[in-house]
């Protein structure tokens, strides 16, 4: 597919078996932007959506659950680490349980070996 520069979308995606779950990644990657689905279902669904972007007001980047349990904190705190990692506006849903700590964590790792191995993706 295109490369996300000039208007163009670009997708990528890729699984990996972590604590026993299959976890499947997909990520949309648009100018400026990317939305990261996070799932151990094969057919995406939308559970949650959270969204973050950086600004010069602060060092944090402000983030938003846009959809899902206000009380899952997974997304956004995925969202918000990943914008301040990349300066991108970031759109992640995360739709594994979140009691898992251990996944978590994996998924998180999982995440920034892929961004080293394929930077040009995010």
């Amino acid at each position: 597919m295109a490369a996300a520069a000039g208007g163009m979308l670009s997708v990528h995606g890729f699984s990996e078996q972590l604590c026993g779950v299959c976890v499947h990644f997909h990520l949309l990657t648009m100018s400026g932007s990317f939305l990261l689905w996070v799932g151990a279902a094969p057919t995406p669904s939308l559970s949650n959506l959270a969204v973050a972007m950086c600004t010069r007001l602060d060092p944090t980047p402000v983030s938003s659950l846009i959809l899902g349990d206000a009380s899952d904190t997974t997304p956004t705190s995925i969202a918000q680490r990943l914008a301040k990692k990349t300066g991108k506006q970031v759109f992640v849903s995360y739709n594994l349980p979140s009691s898992n700590t251990s996944l978590s964590l994996e998924v998180e790792n999982r995440i920034k070996q892929e961004m080293e191995t394929n930077p040009d993706k995010f």
